[in-house]
Formats: C-alpha cells, sequence, structure tokens
C-alpha cells in the first residue's frame, strides 16, 4: 500500500484585503494546509474581517481571529481619530512613511503567527507584504523578513530543534498587476476582498485612500475589470 503524506501545514496573515488573499491561494495551490490568522485589532476598516472570513471558507481553511486593541496607542489613521490621507499623487504615496502606518504591526502579526505555528506543529508562514507598491512601510521590507526570520530561529522550541520556521513573501518584489494576475490565473474571486482604509459603514470602498487607488491601478494595467463597490 502506497504511503500516505500528510500535507504540510502553513500559517497564512489574511487580513481580507487583495494581497493577503492571493497569498493564500497560493500557499493552497503549493500543497499547503492553510490555517489562516486575522486580527480585530481596533482598526478603522474592521469590515475587512468580514471579506478574511468568506475568503477562509472559500479555500476551506481553519480561520483564527485573534483580537486585542491598538486603539490604545493610536499613532496611526488606522488606529485613531486622525484622517485618511485622500486623493494623493503617486509621488506623495511613494515618499516618507504615511500616517496609516501602523506602528510594528506586521512585527505583532507575525509574532502570533509564531506562535500558532509551534502550537499546531506548521514550519511555514505566509503574509503578504510587498515593497513595490506600498509606500514606504518600513516592516513591508525584505530587511525586516530577513530580521525576523533570524528571531524565528533562535526564539522558538522548534528553531533550536533544528526546525525553524520559514517565513513566505511571494509578493514582496510583485506589482499590484502582476499580484492581480496571478490570483486570477489561481480561480481568486476578488469581489470577496476588502482594501479600502476608510470604508462606508456598508463596507463600500472610498475609492481615493492611498490602498483603493493602489487597487484600482493594479486592476486598470493587468486589464482586468475591478470588481471593487466603490462608494
Amino acid at each position: 500500500m502506497a504511503e500516505r503524506h500528510e500535507k504540510r501545514k502553513a500559517v497564512v496573515l489574511l487580513s481580507g484585503g487583495l494581497d493577503s488573499a492571493t497569498v493564500l491561494a497560493i500557499a493552497c495551490r503549493e500543497g499547503f494546509t492553510p490555517h489562516a490568522l486575522s486580527f480585530d485589532y481596533g482598526q478603522r476598516h474592521a469590515i475587512e474581517l468580514q471579506s478574511a472570513k468568506r475568503l477562509a471558507t472559500m479555500f476551506g481553511a481553519e480561520h483564527s481571529i485573534i483580537n486585542f486593541d491598538l486603539r490604545r496607542f493610536g499613532g496611526s489613521a488606522l488606529t485613531a481619530d486622525i484622517d485618511v490621507p485622500k486623493d494623493r499623487a503617486e509621488a506623495q504615496m511613494a515618499s516618507g512613511v504615511p500616517v496609516t502606518y501602523v506602528p510594528a504591526r506586521n512585527t505583532i502579526f507575525l509574532s502570533f503567527a509564531l506562535g500558532l505555528a509551534e502550537v499546531i506543529g506548521a514550519n511555514d508562514i505566509f503574509v503578504g507584504v510587498n515593497v513595490l507598491d506600498y509606500s514606504g512601510y518600513p516592516d513591508c521590507r525584505p530587511e525586516f523578513i530577513d530580521a525576523f526570520q533570524k528571531l524565528a530561529k533562535v526564539a522558538t522550541k522548534s528553531g533550536i530543534e533544528g526546525q525553524p520556521v520559514t517565513i513566505h513573501t511571494p509578493l514582496i518584489q510583485m506589482t499590484k498587476a502582476e499580484i492581480i494576475k496571478t490570483g486570477i490565473a489561481l480561480g481568486l474571486d476578488y469581489s470577496a476582498t476588502s482594501s479600502c482604509y476608510d470604508p462606508s459603514p456598508d463596507g463600500r470602498a472610498c475609492g481615493r485612500c492611498d490602498s483603493c487607488q493602489l487597487r484600482r491601478k493594479g486592476f486598470a494595467e493587468a486589464g482586468i475589470p475591478d470588481p471593487t463597490r466603490y462608494q
């Protein structure tokens, strides 16, 4: 009788946005059993968690949502009473760290993912960071991922026992158009995703924040109709 091989488990950080949804599809294509991990951290656009739930169900992934409140720190337009920038030119978006940066967010998220990975016996974490189409977030750069990879190796039982977690960043050098084309090729329905930083109460995207503009630009450059519901 042929020996049965269990699929490897992977923790996939799933915000409900375009990038994380694509990463979830990629993890499934690569043969992993995905355990999706989302966060309700007091974000202005918490409606994205509805998209995360839908996506986890679509891909048959186990799904956990961790609750904590980064509004207690503030410091970001996503977690404090600070206006989300709108209608910024491409040059503005490419310059400096924007006010939508949430201090240490990816460090926090990856720390939770690392803990979950150890508990469920996963040696792989997938995250949708990207350096080309995101405006200056320090925790989306390869240097950050490399540093966290080294941390994971020395900070965990699995790491010191010679089975360190690998952090996968399949989108890190891709344009938004390339990401969208990849997702479409994998059968991903982008109408199930939510990217807007300042959506209406019924979930319609503003169409004017940095994230909406990058999403619109990506669909246009990919030559694919944008399924987003805009205000």
